[in-house]
């Protein structure tokens, strides 16, 4: 079976709201956009080159599918932007490339060839995608969408950039309403600029203990 990988930059606070861009994403009142530009060395960009290395699908918000459809495409293009790495053109290739669905209340009018609304039930949908075989499904970003998958435990693995700083307020990785879950760490880094590059995989339910002494 696909497994669900969730890949997001995430402040001390547990917030993922507008990471790369003053204009990203103001709803809420959120001030902070691009709070991760300072931080990005050369250790984050390689942790995003290795989430991106293997061959996947996206999963999306329908707020992430228009920053993605704005960005990704321009940067596929021939002849590229100028200023864009190799590293970035490559990325984009692929992320243009390959199959998008996308989590919406609403059908969403595609204008980004490649791209599949998962309907009005997404879980249900994302539960038959699981099932067939290809590779592994990615979410980036998607701060509303995540909420639906930890409801619903699909998530199957976190890859996670952590860095050195609180927001106070904005969107969170674990909202209200998300059951208990079970990881462990497979890898971890921290990078010059002091992100924390963190993959955790789905470990079964919560265990708990007991520190009290022991009475007689």
């Amino acid at each position: 079976m696909r497994k669900i990988t969730v890949n997001t930059f995430v402040s001390l606070d547990g917030v993922m709201q507008a990471p790369g861009g003053t204009e990203e994403d103001t709803s809420g009142g959120f001030e902070h956009g691009g709070w991760v530009v300072p931080y990005f060395d050369e250790g984050v960009g390689k942790f995003m080159g290795d989430v991106f290395a293997a061959p996947f699908e996206l999963l999306l918000g329908h707020r992430t599918y228009d920053i993605f459809a704005a960005h990704w495409p321009k940067v596929a293009a021939a002849p590229p932007p100028e200023g864009v790495d190799d590293g970035e053109i490559q990325m984009a290739q692929k992320i243009d490339s390959t199959i998008r669905y996308v989590a919406s209340r609403t059908k969403p009018d595609f204008t980004w060839e490649g791209s599949e609304w998962l309907g009005d039930d997404p879980v249900a949908r994302l539960r038959e995608i699981k099932a067939i075989n290809g590779p592994d499904l990615l979410v980036p970003g998607s701060a509303n969408f995540i909420q639906t998958l930890l409801k619903a435990d699909l998530v199957d693995q976190f890859k996670l950039l952590i860095f050195p700083l609180v927001l106070g307020k904005g969107k969170r990785l674990f909202g209200a309403g998300v059951i208990p879950l079970g990881f462990h760490v497979q890898q971890s880094t921290t990078t010059d600029s002091g992100a924390i590059c963190v993959t955790y995989m789905r470990d079964g339910s919560i265990t708990t203990g007991d520190f009290s002494l022991q009475q007689d």
